[in-house]
């Protein structure tokens, strides 16, 4: 195995800056080992969507390298379906009945259309949403409909799980509702699952390792614990108020 194909996600170098000037990326390299659950940690316009829109082949990425599961993703189209993304922004057809959102989403990545069903209502019975499979999605609570976003995100079995922000608004019964969820996911599929968020707490409850980044730029990596260490914290959120402040 490959130096490259070691990791999950590999990325060197990347540059990003937009028409107004703003540096969305600066030289940023990132390497997340396969099977872990990294989350990474900024402040709003630290360059998170901006990567994951690289790694999801949304965004051109004008200078440096992409690599998941040691191919390349820019020059191999395939890579996208190693990649499944549930994004921050709740978006579902208001057409679609629960259960054909999956299957329209496996059908889109190229598999027949018995293979969705089956993989749809195995997802919905993941999520207990079984019950709701004939209801429309504006028809489901809140907590249902990330629920959903999530499943759709694996209806074509990716191995790299890009999560952007999965608990944003939501209660706090819900959020740890939620990470029972990514929880049994990562435990029991053993998916690589790239986690972005603002709650401290969810990352350090989450996360085997973790990065923050800022200005584009990744300036601290390390476990939950190697980095309070190396903040002299006990929790990661003191860790993270010195990073952000420095």
């Amino acid at each position: 195995m490959s130096e490259r194909s070691a990791f999950a996600l590999s990325v060197e170098g990347l540059n990003k800056q937009y028409s107004d000037g703003t540096v969305a990326l600066d030289h940023l390299s990132l390497a997340i080992p396969s099977g872990c659950f990294f989350g990474l940690l900024g402040p709003n316009g630290a360059g998170k969507t901006t990567l994951i829109g690289m790694v999801a082949g949304l965004v051109r990425a004008p200078e440096g390298h992409i690599s998941v599961f040691g191919h390349d993703a820019v020059t191999e189209p395939a890579t996208r379906l190693l990649v499944g993304v549930a994004p921050q922004d709740v978006h579902l057809d208001r057409f679609l009945d629960t259960r054909d959102v999956l299957v329209y989403h496996g059908r889109y990545f190229g598999m027949t259309k018995p293979n969705a069903l089956r993989r749809a209502d195995e997802l919905l019975e993941t999520f207990d949403l079984t019950a709701k499979r004939r209801s429309k999605p504006n028809r489901l609570s809140g907590g249902m409909r990330r629920r959903l976003v999530i499943a759709r995100a694996l209806v074509h079995r990716p191995r790299l799980l890009i999560l952007d922000e999965p608990t944003a608004g939501v209660d706090l019964d819900l959020r740890h509702e939620l990470w029972s969820y990514l929880r049994r996911l990562h435990g029991d599929e053993g998916l690589t699952v790239l986690l972005t968020t603002h709650y401290i707490e969810e990352a350090e409850t989450l996360c085997e390792r973790v990065a923050f980044i800022r200005g584009g730029r990744i300036v601290h990596e390390g476990s939950p614990m190697q980095l309070m260490e190396r903040f002299g914290e006990d929790r990661l959120e003191g860790a993270y108020m010195k990073t952000m402040r420095s």
